[in-house]
């Protein structure tokens, strides 16, 4: 994850107004930390669809779009080859499913993004604790301004 990825992600998961730990968190905490805005993100716009309320529907589903924006900013396509290819074409398919969820007040197309960024963040909880580690001591003895693989 490049030095400007993570503050880019920084800021969308601030705009959320969620407390503690993002100054701190390792760059594999900060990912987890979005995945989880972006589910709560559509949970809160199911809620709002189904009670019909459209502004704070539409409110939580761009908001949950500008998070998954932050992931694709966040991947190092250098280091993480095939596999961050393929991540920013699934967050590029997930951002379109959500404006289409938005425009046709589909909760199923909200359910099938839920669905696709639980299965990448359960690849991405099940990282072992001493590479997250291992990967963050070598981000923090290269130069904070320096690109940092994300683990991919």
């Amino acid at each position: 994850m490049s030095f400007a990825g993570k503050q880019s992600g920084m800021q969308q998961y601030k705009k959320m107004s969620v407390q503690g730990g993002v100054d701190s968190a390792t760059p594999h905490r900060l990912i987890q930390m979005l995945m989880e805005g972006v589910l709560e993100k559509i949970a809160s716009a199911k809620f709002h669809m189904e009670k019909n309320e459209i502004a704070s529907k539409g409110e939580n589903i761009s908001v949950a779009i500008s998070i998954i924006d932050g992931l694709r900013v966040s991947l190092d396509k250098s280091t993480g080859g095939e596999i961050a290819q393929n991540l920013d074409d699934l967050y590029e398919y997930m951002g379109r499913i959500l404006l289409q969820a938005n425009l046709k007040n589909d909760v199923r197309l909200l359910d099938e993004v839920a669905g696709l960024l639980n299965e990448i963040k359960s690849a991405w909880d099940a990282i072992p604790d001493e590479v997250v580690f291992e990967h963050a001591d070598k981000a923090k003895a290269s130069s904070g301004n320096k690109a940092v693989s994300n683990g991919s």
